[in-house]
């Protein structure tokens, strides 16, 4: 058992450290990148609410579900599960008067999780924290200087490497507790032409990030009837204390050939900025829901993070300000007969939601906000395993204000298997 998890570790962060590059959104010029870290597909299916917690899943936002994991087997059951998923995502970026279109395939996570006992769960992973990816263009021309042109590049993201445990106080009552590694490198250009000048300037500006953040999180589930089940659910992911290592060059190189011409270090340490920190605020979400034990479920989560705090003094964004963000969350699940034996289908579980973010980003003194409405299947395989299959339509931003109305679809697609798929089968 040791050597096979030790295994997975290797396995997780060889293919964790793989899967940075995750945006090619504009937005992503701001903060830390593009925020990826939504959840399992079945989290993100029910508009990516996570206070459902059940015997056979990993679920990315809850560390109390661990504490449910293999519950419903009995005393002596030890249960160990995998989960990976993948998202292509197609884009369509609008402004005033022009648009283009992208597309993105994505690894989203990679997770392992067991029992230790009854009630007392362990899992860790991999995943995408945030992501940098955007080639901006801007132009400058009065018709009476010449024409300056502005071109914006920006690469990298964040990686997250985590341990989780929950643990079931009693029947109805979990906590869980998850400890997050973030960790990885920020590219930023600029590069600056004039009209009929042989040579352009370059401003590069590089952050290498670390820190650590956790989250808490509190499960009751009473039982209200016979059947029917309250689900509440309260998390608290703390702020994150990032540490940045920036290095700055500037200089000039040729249009014609690309060379530089002069590219100098700039001094960091005389402004006070080669080491600044980022600190990403509390994140604090509440959950609400009602259902029938696997056979339906509905819930709702409001979320609310002090962003207004928060500033990246290296970068030195002008048009852009952080005010207080919230997020509210509406999904559930249908599952028409959990053991039907005379129809595929009748056991499959169908997932929808929606969303409703306000990213506390204002750029242009224009509120970028986010909308996602979210459906899928959770198809099942043998001995408990499940392939699940996801889509979402959303749009972000606005076409005001000179910014981009940023529209997308996405697919996911994600598996989950257990140890019990792996055991060969005997006859006595």
């Amino acid at each position: 058992m040791i050597k096979k998890i030790g295994f997975a570790i290797m396995c997780l962060v060889t293919l964790g450290m793989n899967a940075q590059e995750g945006t090619v959104s504009p937005y992503s010029y701001f903060g830390i990148g593009d925020s990826r870290a939504m959840g399992t597909v079945e989290n993100q299916m029910m508009g990516g609410i996570g206070m459902f917690a059940d015997s056979i899943h990993i679920n990315l936002k809850n560390p109390a579900a661990l504490g449910k994991l293999g519950v419903q087997f009995g005393e002596n059951f030890g249960i160990t599960t995998y989960a990976a998923g993948v998202s292509h995502k197609m884009l369509r970026f609008k402004s005033f008067s022009e648009q283009q279109s992208a597309t993105l395939t994505n690894l989203d996570y990679l997770s392992l999780a067991f029992t230790l006992k009854k009630g007392w769960g362990l899992g860790f992973g991999v995943m995408p924290y945030s992501a940098v990816g955007y080639s901006l263009v801007s132009e400058i021309d009065n018709g009476i200087n010449p024409a300056v042109t502005n071109q914006y590049d920006g690469s990298g993201g964040l990686n997250r490497v985590y341990l989780s445990m929950g643990y079931e106080l009693t029947k109805n009552l979990s906590i869980g507790v998850t400890g997050n590694f973030n960790f990885g490198t920020l590219t930023y250009r600029r590069v600056q032409s004039v009209e009929d000048v042989q040579f352009g300037t370059l401003d590069e500006r590089n952050s290498r990030v670390n820190g650590l953040d956790f989250n808490y999180a509190l499960n009751y589930t009473p039982m209200l009837k016979d059947k029917h089940r309250l689900i509440t659910s309260l998390r608290i992911n703390t702020q994150a204390n990032l540490t940045s290592e920036n290095t700055q060059e500037v200089g000039s190189f040729s249009l014609v050939n690309g060379q530089n011409i002069e590219v100098i270090d700039v001094n960091l340490e005389a402004q006070g900025r080669r080491r600044t920190d980022l600190k990403i605020p509390t994140t604090t979400t509440i959950g609400l829901g009602y259902g029938e034990e696997k056979k339906w479920f509905l819930g709702a989560e409001y979320s609310f993070q002090g962003l207004s705090s928060f500033s990246n003094d290296f970068l030195g964004v002008e048009n852009v300000a952080y005010e207080n963000a919230s997020s509210l969350a509406l999904g559930g699940f249908f599952i028409p007969s959990f053991s039907s034996f005379d129809g595929y289908f009748k056991r499959v579980t169908y997932r929808a939601g929606l969303r409703l973010d306000k990213t506390g980003m204002v750029v242009n003194n224009t509120d970028i906000n986010n909308f996602g409405i979210t459906f899928g299947l959770g198809l099942p395989l043998r001995s408990f395993s499940n392939l699940n299959i996801g889509f979402e339509l959303g749009r972000r931003g606005t076409t005001s204000a000179d910014l981009l109305e940023e529209s997308y679809f996405k697919i996911n697609i994600g598996m989950s298997f257990n140890d019990q798929w792996f055991r060969k089968r005997k006859i006595n």
